[in-house]
């Protein structure tokens, strides 16, 4: 029996650590994951247990390689972006990979802007809202500034995606996938690293940019699409955050667009992505806790409730406290409570996505993820975008798939499959079908 030509993507999640292997039609012939218990970094903070990360990687590639039922063309990774391995002379980690939501000191913002300007400025230029650590260049910033001994070790700084790429090829590189996501790195004008990136010597830690060296995983999952569609369409990722993408949008990002958490991806061809992000799985998440507890009922209850297009929502009614908590007690009933629930957040979500439709001529509004699961959210989205054509859409692995589909001319000698994702029709008619 001849081994199964295949390709090997690692899917590396803040909380899942996968491993797929695609035969040349993109099914999954095996599969694995992991999920690894965080460490503590030298202030207390939780993050990624880097050590363990490479061990499980270093462990399955062992594993896949003896494995005589399967030919490796090829390997890929996609990754959590807005983290570095900071690498030294020795081609060893010297640091934490510290977690993107690891407060930033307020005397480091303050020196920064003393330096370059505020971060508003920098921001607009660098398609990249002020988050703090979640601005990868900032993290080289605060390192250079708070631990100057630690940061003249570091000789390469390596975002997640090029670290496993490094790990198993032990090539230096960058992508700009990783680099374009709000980094505060990449001036979008001139298409080249910010002045302040080049005037504190970042550049020179940042290997040469190369393609198919890894991606991070938003832009990953965006593949399939541009894979499967070319008339204008805008993709919601969603999750515990919820992601408005738009590809045909290359307007130039406003300061009113950043203001509401707008931003710009760089896709791996490196085409500007106008895309928005909102806080709604957490926001859901909490929510239900709160009618849960009220209403005594199990953690998934919600989940069995069905649309039901006879309640009308007031929106006079305020839903959140001072605290910013669910007020569940002025409901008589959860159905009622949760209808209320996703209607906010579905009134958020059109804010959010319509920053980044603008005039892109966009027909179709494509849902994947943890709510296009979600039958009430589904029908009220289609219900507020009765204009356009809204789908939900179903692609197991999308990141994964997106990291194999870049490298498809590298391992694969079949045309790519049309049916890699799988779609809903929502009308509006108040029912799904």
């Amino acid at each position: 029996m001849h081994p199964i030509p295949v390709i090997l993507i690692f899917d590396i999640g803040k909380t899942n650590k996968k491993l797929f292997l695609f035969d040349e039609s993109y099914q999954v012939v095996y599969e694995a994951s992991t999920q690894l218990a965080e460490i503590q970094d030298e202030d207390g903070d939780d993050c990624e247990n880097l050590n363990a990360l490479t061990h499980w990687i270093q462990t399955a590639i062992l594993s896949l390689k003896q494995n005589k039922a399967y030919d490796i063309q090829q390997v890929h990774y996609a990754a959590y972006g807005a983290s570095f391995v900071y690498i030294n002379e020795a081609g060893k980690p010297i640091l934490p990979l510290y977690n993107y939501l690891k407060p930033i000191k307020e005397t480091t913002k303050k020196q920064f802007e003393q330096n370059y300007g505020a971060v508003e400025e920098m921001a607009l230029a660098t398609a990249s809202p002020y988050l703090g650590n979640l601005n990868s260049g900032l993290q080289l910033y605060r390192l250079k500034v708070e631990q100057p001994e630690k940061f003249i070790q570091i000789k390469w700084a390596l975002h997640l995606p090029q670290y496993l790429h490094y790990l198993l090829t032990n090539e230096f590189a960058s992508d700009i996938t990783s680099i374009g996501c709000h980094t505060m790195l990449w001036d979008f004008a001139k298409n080249n690293y910010h002045d302040w990136v080049i005037k504190e010597g970042f550049d020179l830690l940042f290997p040469a940019i190369k393609k198919q060296v890894g991606l991070h995983d938003s832009s990953a999952a965006l593949i399939p699409y541009l894979s499967s569609f070319t008339e204008p369409f805008v993709l919601i990722s969603t999750g515990t955050w919820c992601i408005s993408l738009n590809p045909f949008n290359d307007s130039i990002l406003t300061n009113q667009e950043l203001s509401q958490d707008a931003l710009c991806y760089l896709s791996y061809a490196g085409k500007p992505i106008k895309a928005a992000r909102l806080f709604s799985g957490k926001e859901h998440e909490l929510a239900v806790l709160a009618l849960n507890k009220h209403f005594n009922l199990p953690l998934d209850y919600y989940t069995t409730v069905k649309y039901n297009s006879t309640i009308k929502i007031d929106e006079s009614i305020q839903l959140y406290n001072a605290i910013n908590e669910f007020e569940a007690s002025q409901f008589t009933d959860f159905e009622t409570a949760y209808h209320y629930l996703v209607a906010d957040l579905v009134q958020k979500q059109i804010i959010s996505t319509n920053l980044i439709i603008a005039n892109s001529k966009v027909k179709r509004i494509f849902v994947d993820g943890g709510f296009s699961n979600n039958e009430i959210l589904m029908n009220m989205l289609a219900k507020g975008y009765s204009q356009n054509e809204v789908f939900a859409a179903a692609i197991p692995q999308a990141s994964a798939i997106g990291a194999a589909l870049a490298v498809h001319e590298k391992w694969n000698s079949k045309s790519i499959p049309n049916n890699l994702i799988s779609f809903q029709y929502y009308s509006t008619k108040n029912s799904s079908s």
